[in-house]
């Protein structure tokens, strides 16, 4: 039979109440003033002060700000990382209202005087693209388009071309199947016409001295070993002369190489790169006083690659455009690839013309004298 110790039991209970009792306020409030392990008073402590909170938030804001500003300096040395990071730098902006977001919860004051730096940076960039800067009038309009080589409706979208009202037309990406779609349906509105390979010129006016412009696109001793007309018949790059009422005009007309996004490689460009080289080199021996650019440069301006041209050239997007301008791809475009740019001339206004059966969206400008 199991027995208890019923005076044992008491005594601890009564300890227990003693050590309960031992550590109540006693002076009513129902508070205890003693801390862990009844060594003295509990402290709660004092609120972080606004001043101390985001650090984490402002250090972020700070590199960002940096990486806008330096963008420039990143190397290409790896996975041509600059390139990649220069063709959506726009986008990088959108971190800016996330960070303020959370300044804003946490009522950082450091994270909020740090965001000054990176929407600085942002706003010099990409500010001036915020706001319609077209004028009215203009002398010529120019129109550029890669329409596709699996486009599906060649024709339709050549009629949509033709609607367009432009003096001159620019086509990249020309299927030979179907260039005489093209060619047909574009002969009524443009007299004047010149195709060298995949690229084209439809004019209204009077064209002539076209010849090819290299664009790498055949570079190398397997490229060298083509005949010419096999050469040709890829051929990426034309420049032409416009006889216009203000003189003659330089046109050229280019499809420089594609590019690849590979999560080992990083960004694969060496042929575009290529090719951008030799036709800045082209356009800077061009003696021709007023000279375009047209076509799908597989990039954006702001990608180092093109340093050569936009040194010389001016963009008609960045100078008399509204918004960014994005023409790639037509379904949700996210980069502007397909540029125009002139040089001689005063761009007046430049949009974006409505998708057609292509995965680009066609470019136009108006410019003048």
């Amino acid at each position: 039979m199991t027995q208890v110790d019923t005076a044992g039991t008491a005594q601890g209970d009564m300890a227990t109440a003693g050590t309960a009792q031992s550590g109540m306020d006693t002076s009513g409030s129902g508070r205890s003033d003693a801390g862990p392990g009844g060594a003295g008073p509990r402290h709660t402590g004092a609120r972080t002060g606004p001043w101390k909170r985001g650090r984490v938030l402002a250090a972020a804001a700070l590199l960002l700000g940096l990486f806008l500003l330096l963008h420039a300096s990143i190397p290409n040395r790896i996975g041509n990382l600059g390139s990649l990071v220069e063709t959506f730098l726009p986008w990088f902006g959108l971190f800016i209202p996330v960070l303020l977001a959370g300044a804003l919860l946490r009522r950082a004051v450091p994270a909020l005087v740090a965001l000054l730096l990176p929407a600085a940076v942002w706003l010099n960039l990409f500010g001036g693209l915020l706001t319609d800067k077209s004028h009215p009038g203009g002398d010529l309009t120019v129109v550029s388009h890669n329409v596709g080589a699996d486009n599906p409706d060649a024709a339709g979208t050549a009629r949509a071309l033709a609607a367009s009202g432009a003096d001159v037309l620019a086509l990249e990406e020309l299927d030979p199947a179907v260039r005489r779609t093209y060619e047909k349906e574009l002969a009524t509105t443009y007299p004047h016409h010149t195709v060298l390979g995949t690229v084209g010129v439809w004019s209204g006016l009077p064209l002539s001295d076209t010849r090819p412009v290299d664009v790498e696109m055949d570079a190398g001793p397997l490229g060298d070993a083509k005949p010419d007309d096999v050469r040709l018949e890829y051929n990426r790059g034309l420049r032409t002369t416009v006889a216009t009422d203000h003189g003659p005009l330089a046109v050229y007309v280019t499809h420089l190489g594609s590019v690849r996004v590979n999560p080992r490689a990083g960004l694969s460009s060496g042929q575009r790169d290529a090719g951008a080289q030799s036709l800045g080199r082209a356009v800077a021996a061009e003696r021709n006083e007023r000279v375009v650019l047209l076509g799908d440069l597989n990039g954006t301006l702001d990608d180092r690659a093109y340093a050569g041209i936009t040194s010389r050239m001016r963009s008609v997007q960045e100078a008399a455009g509204d918004g960014f301008g994005f023409s790639w791809p037509a379904a949700f475009p996210v980069v502007r690839i397909d540029q125009i740019l002139v040089r001689g001339v005063e761009p007046e206004s430049s949009w974006l013309l409505p998708a057609t059966g292509s995965d680009h969206l066609p470019v136009a400008a108006r410019i003048s004298w």
